[in-house]
């Protein structure tokens, strides 16, 4: 069995709020999950911060017995810190660039 950590769209149209949870890859977006790691809500408060919980030892877990995350979950760990970012590719040597 394939596990994903995904997010599932919770709330009324136009206010979106979402949960992180781990789910068979099988499975459909808002169907049956394993276990429910946090959530998120990227519309931003107040504050001007979009708000943001997280199960820090349960994702470790995970994705230490290999779930793979999907994109937009890679996206928030990456920010977090969970995941390591992409290094950054230096340019290639002996293109003079456009001026």
């Amino acid at each position: 069995m394939v596990v994903r950590l995904r997010l599932a769209r919770f709330g009324r149209k136009h206010a979106p709020f979402y949960r992180i949870f781990a789910a068979d890859a099988r499975r459909s977006r808002d169907g049956k999950h394993i276990e429910v790691l946090g959530h998120y809500d990227p519309i931003p408060g107040r504050d001007g911060n979009k708000h943001l919980g997280l199960n820090f030892e349960r994702v470790k877990y995970w994705v230490s017995v290999g779930a793979q995350p999907s994109d937009a979950v890679s996206k928030i760990l990456k920010t977090v810190g969970l995941l390591p970012s992409a290094p950054k590719r230096p340019p290639p040597q002996g293109k003079v660039p456009p001026a």
